[in-house]
């Protein structure tokens, strides 16, 4: 027996072991893409975007625990001087040094011998030179263009480390590799050019497996915009008939790719992989002497689009924040207003208390449900499915948006209007109860928080919190104003009116948040994305040139012609 239980102990004990579960490495790539967004919005002078990424960094970065807690002060401290920066030099150097720190952390709290790393890589990838370089020994161009397919296939697996551990050796590596690309598929390629090449390239893999830093760091702060204005001033070269300049410029573009390729593939991968791909291609086009210039253009106008269309992160306004208050209190305050109207008519003013305690019941309610919506949005459960949800609820607040604009529509007549405040008002004064008088100024008001809180969740990621802010309190404002000319003008002003106007604006803004969050799905590989050619990005409108969204915006504005011509046809 006693033998008996010393085994069971040891069994459960070694159960206990194994069912404890190992502690996960922790993720930082969502704090990496938060500090590339505010570099290239430094980069960009765009101040306001810069400082929104690094407050989406500062919250994410608060719910990380570190035993390393050195580097995570380090971390902390590089922060705060990010924060406090009051120049464009001065932000992207910390925030330069907060990308090292954050990765030294990493290195910490995952520790591995970079020199190990160094003589592993130089281990695999000396076959695959080996192969490439007995295929040029050959001189047969066929053989050499699969060889280098390969090679560059094999240097996709395994380039990890050599990106971790110096970001110069990486862009020269991948410079030199689209160059001799370019070589390869010329017109008539030029073998002792190829070998030259390849020296070069074989060099400073052989320096990086060595542990020596020989790359040549390129000089300048490059972005999305400068990727956008190489490819403009190749399509004006080629537009001026001189290929070779329009070549020249396209191989700058593949000098400075490695700068900024992170942006690009941090937000679209398979573009990332079709201009790695392609543009030392379009070099060798160019070259050529037969130039398919329409093709080439083709090619590098939806690179150009493509590439705008990760840039262009629209932002709404502080007034796309104030027309969904203004719409939403502008319903409420109106049933409110019609309640104490028909009260005021009625000799009942003493029951007027009671609809006003209804509607701050409603505000609320509304406010606490706007505390709950903060939460699930800010959890770090949903947080690496952020623009997801973005999209999602962006394309529910557009779905509740056409609805509401339908209701407007259909009471922008004065009988429409009328009929429907009889009804409202017929129904609660029936019931000849306080209770009654108070639900409906509750419904009304809560209804509309409910309705404004879906709205505000499609919009609030996508701007900053200081003109979202704005936007809420110049509809106060705006609302107040209202508010006070209609019960001192009461019966007077054309209500019906100003739902006319409303029903416009808010199928405008519709319009705009289905364009945004479609290309935010885009952008997440959520759904695909066809570029229309020859089309601009309108981001203040939020129109994108890709057929997916065109086909949203296209619905709502077909939904929006068949609600008018149904009003038509029911008022004859």
């Amino acid at each position: 027996m006693k033998h008996f239980l010393t085994r069971c102990s040891i069994i459960l004990c070694l159960l206990v072991v194994l069912a404890v579960p190992v502690q996960a490495a922790q993720s930082y790539s969502h704090l990496y893409i938060s500090i590339s967004d505010a570099l290239m919005n430094t980069k960009q002078d765009k101040e306001a975007e810069a400082k929104q990424a690094l407050k989406q960094f500062t919250t994410d970065w608060a719910a990380v625990t570190s035993e390393q807690t050195e580097a995570q002060e380090k971390v902390d401290s590089i922060l705060a001087q990010a924060i406090a920066a009051t120049s464009k030099e001065e932000r992207l150097s910390a925030l330069s040094a907060l990308s090292n720190a954050l990765r030294l952390l990493e290195k910490l709290e995952n520790p591995v011998d970079e020199a190990a790393q160094r003589a592993e890589f130089g281990t695999k990838f000396k076959p695959i030179m080996t192969e490439f370089e007995k295929a040029l020994a050959s001189g047969d161009i066929t053989a050499i263009d699969a060889a280098y397919k390969e090679f560059n296939i094999k240097w996709n697996k395994h380039e990890r480390p050599v990106r971790e551990q110096s970001i110069a050796m990486y862009g020269q590596i991948e410079t030199q590799m689209a160059f001799l690309r370019i070589t390869i598929s010329s017109e008539e390629p030029d073998i002792a050019e190829m070998q030259s090449q390849y020296a070069d390239l074989k060099q400073t893999i052989e320096d990086f497996v060595a542990g020596e830093e020989t790359a040549q760091v390129v000089e300048g702060e490059y972005s999305l915009a400068t990727l956008i204005a190489y490819i403009d001033e190749a399509n004006d070269f080629i537009d001026a008939g001189d290929y070779k300049a329009a070549s020249d410029k396209i191989r700058e573009f593949i000098t400075i790719w490695p700068s900024v390729e992170i942006e690009v593939s941090t937000r679209n991968s398979s573009l990332y992989t079709k201009i790695e791909s392609d543009m030392p291609i379009i070099v060798s086009d160019l070259l050529k002497s037969q130039v398919e210039e329409e093709g080439v253009k083709g090619k590098l106008n939806k690179f150009r689009t493509e590439i705008e269309l990760i840039q262009g992160d629209t932002d709404y306004t502080l007034w796309d924040s104030a027309l969904i208050l203004l719409r939403e209190g502008l319903e409420a305050l109106l049933i409110i207003l019609a309640l104490v109207s028909f009260l005021n008519k009625s000799g009942q003013t003493a029951m007027r208390k009671w609809i006003y305690v209804g509607a701050f019941v409603g505000v609320l309610l509304s406010a606490v449900a706007a505390i709950l919506m903060s939460t699930i949005f800010n959890s770090a459960t949903v947080d690496a499915n952020r623009e997801m949800m973005e999209g999602y609820v962006g394309l529910l607040a557009a779905a509740m948006m056409i609805g509401v604009g339908i209701w407007l529509h259909s009471k922008a007549s004065v009988t429409s209007w009328n009929r429907y405040i009889s009804k409202q008002m017929g129904n609660a004064i029936s019931s000849g109860s306080v209770f009654a008088m108070a639900s409906v100024s509750f419904l009304s008001v809560f209804r509309e928080g409910a309705e404004t809180l879906v709205f505000y969740a499609g919009i609030a990621p996508k701007m900053e919190t200081s003109q979202f802010v704005l936007g809420i309190v110049v509809a106060l404002v705006i609302l107040a104003v209202i508010a006070i000319v209609l019960f001192k003008a009461s019966g007077k002003i054309p209500i019906h009116k100003l739902f006319a106007v409303a029903t416009v604006l808010i199928y405008v803004l519709a319009f705009k948040i289905i364009g945004v969050s479609l290309h935010t799905l885009q952008l997440t590989n959520k759904i695909s994305t066809t570029i229309v050619d020859g089309l601009p990005v309108v981001s203040f409108i939020g129109f994108y040139p890709t057929v997916e969204t065109m086909i949203g915006q296209t619905i709502l504005l077909v939904l929006v012609i068949v609600t008018i011509l149904y009003k038509k046809k029911s008022r004859k």
